[in-house]
C-alpha cells in the first residue's frame, strides 16, 4: 500500500469512527471540507502541518495516519 493511500484510508477511518462529516472535521481543523475530501480520495498530499492539524482535530498522533494493518 502506498503512503498516500495509507494516510487517506486512516484519515477516513478516524473521521468515520468519530462520526464526523468532512464538513465537521474541516471546521475542527480550520480547513475547507473539499480539502478533506481530496485528501481522502488521494488527490492531494498533506503537509506535515496539515497532518498535525488533522491529528489534533481527531485527537490522534501524526504517526497514526501512517499505520498499516500490520502495525495498528
Amino acid at each position: 500500500m502506498k503512503v498516500r493511500e495509507t494516510v487517506a484510508r486512516n484519515l477516513r477511518i478516524a473521521r468515520n469512527d468519530r462520526q464526523l462529516s468532512q464538513e465537521e472535521l474541516g471546521l475542527r481543523a480550520n480547513v475547507h471540507r473539499t480539502y478533506i475530501g481530496m485528501l481522502e480520495r488521494e488527490e492531494y498530499n498533506p503537509t506535515i502541518e496539515m497532518l498535525e492539524k488533522l491529528a489534533a482535530a481527531l485527537d490522534l498522533k501524526v504517526v497514526d495516519f501512517f499505520k498499516t494493518d500490520a502495525n495498528q
